[in-house]
């Protein structure tokens, strides 16, 4: 068999397998899932597991608060290492947006669990605040 005969391979394959084979999804069916449950798109548009992607697709995939937006470079129909599998696609994801929230606080040894007012003040901190200031005028 030649070289060329070795890089020929499938030209399009269903959108789980490519999504597992190319380290973009920890199982096949975590793959799944995730177009069952509309976080993944195909040029734009939600996607069934089973359909067919081939070369130039763009994919959004959106696992744990991040969206990745990959395009397709490769087809795999097997997974593959790691180093392989980042050759399979073009990642165009953008920054992560930085943390805006302040990481709480940290207590003492011995301290105990924080108080109802200490609670408040950190929601206050991190801009979680549900309730307004209550003004010293607003008594009953």
């Amino acid at each position: 068999m030649s070289t060329l005969d070795q890089d020929v391979g499938p030209s399009t394959v269903r959108l789980d397998i490519w999504l597992w084979s190319a380290r973009l999804t920890p199982t096949r069916s975590a793959a799944t899932a995730a177009c069952r449950g509309g976080h993944v798109r195909r040029n734009g548009e939600p996607v069934k597991a089973a359909q067919k992607i081939v070369v130039g697709d763009e994919l959004r995939v959106r696992s744990r608060g991040r969206e990745k937006v990959v395009v397709v470079t490769r087809i795999l129909t097997t997974r593959v290492g790691a180093p392989i599998a980042r050759e399979a696609y073009e990642d165009h994801s953008p920054e992560p947006a930085p943390q805006l929230a302040a990481a709480p606080p940290r207590r003492d040894k011995g301290m105990g669990r924080p108080t109802k007012r200490e609670r408040r003040q950190f929601d206050r901190l991190r801009g979680r605040d549900t309730q307004p200031e209550r003004d010293e005028d607003d008594e009953h």
